[in-house]
């Protein structure tokens, strides 16, 4: 069965003013539809055909640049979408919250944590949250579409959340301000979904 474009879950207008529908039309229609096609067709024929996306990125050979490139553009979109939510975005709470104090001290420590991931990645990229087996959290970034299920990727871990910092994330609204545009993303964080990946992952 070939990877399908997964449904936002809420309308391109629904992050605004945080993430403007624009930006949010393109980018999933676009980008991540273009991500899913080319999975789909570096896949076809192959024995990693019919595994699903997790499997095929923890065993990845990382020369094959078509699989790793779509492949890690196709997760990671899928989970970044899933953590955003507009209306029910619950609060971070629990154990997420007793881990990420465990390992940053605070909620706004681990705040800015992630905040400096994200706006030091040079050029494209991601910020994560992952989790290790445990439950013990850790922030990182990766370059270009890679993620910490890849092997040898120095962030390793679950991600349980992820930030995209590739210019078509935020561009058309932030221009080269990419600071406001991760501030603007902790308005939209879906932490119930947050939580759930965690408490599956640990």
């Amino acid at each position: 069965m070939a990877f399908q474009l997964p449904e936002l879950g809420f309308a391109y207008d629904a992050l605004e003013p945080n993430i403007d529908a624009r930006t949010m039309e393109i980018h999933h229609s676009k980008h991540h539809n273009g991500y899913t096609t080319k999975l789909n067709g570096a896949i076809a024929g192959t024995e990693l055909e019919g595994k699903s996306i997790e499997a095929i990125l923890a065993n990845l050979d990382m020369s094959n640049g078509g699989v790793r490139n779509n492949g890690g553009g196709f997760y990671n979109h899928s989970l970044f979408w899933k953590v955003m939510n507009p209306e029910d975005k619950g609060s971070l709470s629990g154990e997420l919250k007793e881990a990420i104090e465990a390992a940053y001290g605070s909620e706004e420590a681990f705040m800015e944590a992630f905040s400096k991931a994200a706006a030091t990645q040079f050029g494209s990229g991601w910020a994560w949250l992952c989790v290790h087996k445990g439950g013990k959290v850790e922030v990182c970034s990766t370059p270009n579409q890679d993620n910490p299920l890849m092997p040898g990727v120095t962030c390793q871990g679950t991600p349980v959340l992820g930030l995209d910092v590739w210019e078509h994330a935020y561009y058309l609204n932030y221009q080269n301000r990419r600071p406001d545009y991760i501030n603007a993303f902790f308005n939209v964080i879906n932490w119930n979904e947050v939580s759930k990946r965690y408490a599956e992952a640990k």
